[in-house]
């Protein structure tokens, strides 16, 4: 186990905490298969909230860095899981992106991972979010019940009670209506004005789809950061440091709005993350107040 000081990312993480970052490799013998696990446990009293966090396409555990590193500053667990067959070890990685067997896969995972922490940890009662990237978000919105494939099917994961999508997958095959109907949970978007797909013809404009199509009613925020493109996103310090602090804050800002009922980071919310985001920046509500 290693000990390092928790990174502020905003002045909304109230205090720096005692890091432990642990790496393992969890098995899940109903599926033969073995999922990488880099685990960020808070230096604050249980029971904790609990965050999956799923990388992109050819990513590994150690992206998202800096998000996993807020939520455990703001006193969440934050579970970093590694898809194989999606991860940096996959040799192709566009036919894994077009392989059905994959995406359900890592939907697999994150059930796996929710009994694997369930058995390990005090977690907090109905306090499980889910964030991830690109391939990540695409896993996190169907987490919430975004539908799938063209007859529509739901995967819906009960447990997760809270999702933050960064480049959030469009809908494929499905009017944005239809495919967003099974979602009853807060979800936060992010995405950038060149926030472009590195493999097809998404435009960012198509990543705000899911937001504006979520149900009357449903908890949903949309973060645009003007500048921002796909890889400023991913957690490479070669790109978007700082584009980093502005997700981060928001992410927990809307985690503690909507899962913990913090009233404060819920004001905030309301008020466009004032003092955090950039001029050029725009932060969109429904249905917080």
């Amino acid at each position: 186990m290693i000990a390092r000081r928790a990174l502020l990312a905003t002045p909304l993480l109230a205090r720096p905490a005692a890091a432990f970052d642990t790496r393992a490799e969890w098995h899940d013998p109903l599926r033969s298969r073995r999922i990488p696990v880099l685990i960020r446990l808070p230096d604050t009293p249980p029971p904790h909230p609990l965050v999956l966090i799923s990388h992109g396409l050819g990513g590994t555990r150690d992206g998202l860095a800096y998000l996993g590193e807020a939520l455990r500053a703001a006193g969440c667990i934050a579970l970093h899981l590694q898809h194989p067959g999606s991860d940096a070890d996959t040799a192709n990685l566009r036919n894994a992106v077009a392989d059905p067997d994959v995406a359900l896969a890592r939907l697999a995972d994150g059930a796996f991972a929710l009994d694997q922490a369930a058995r390990m940890w005090p977690l907090r009662a109905n306090a499980i979010a889910a964030a991830g990237h690109s391939f990540g978000a695409w896993t996190v919105q169907h987490w919430l019940g975004q539908r799938l494939g063209p007859q529509g099917l739901s995967y819906r994961e009960p447990r997760i009670r809270l999702g933050i999508a960064i480049s959030p997958a469009p809908t494929r095959r499905l009017a944005p209506a239809f495919a967003m109907a099974g979602v009853d949970t807060p979800m936060l978007h992010i995405t950038g004005s060149r926030d472009t797909s590195p493999l097809d013809q998404t435009t960012p404009q198509d990543r705000t789809l899911p937001f504006r199509a979520t149900p009357d009613g449903v908890p949903a925020a949309l973060l645009w950061l003007d500048g921002a493109d796909h890889m400023s996103f991913a957690g490479d310090a070669r790109f978007g440091t700082g584009t980093h602090a502005r997700v981060a804050g928001v992410a927990v800002m809307f985690l503690r709005a909507m899962l913990l009922a913090d009233q404060g980071a819920r004001g905030r919310l309301l008020a466009g993350a004032r003092g955090l985001l950039r001029q050029e920046d725009r932060l969109e509500t429904r249905a917080i107040a």
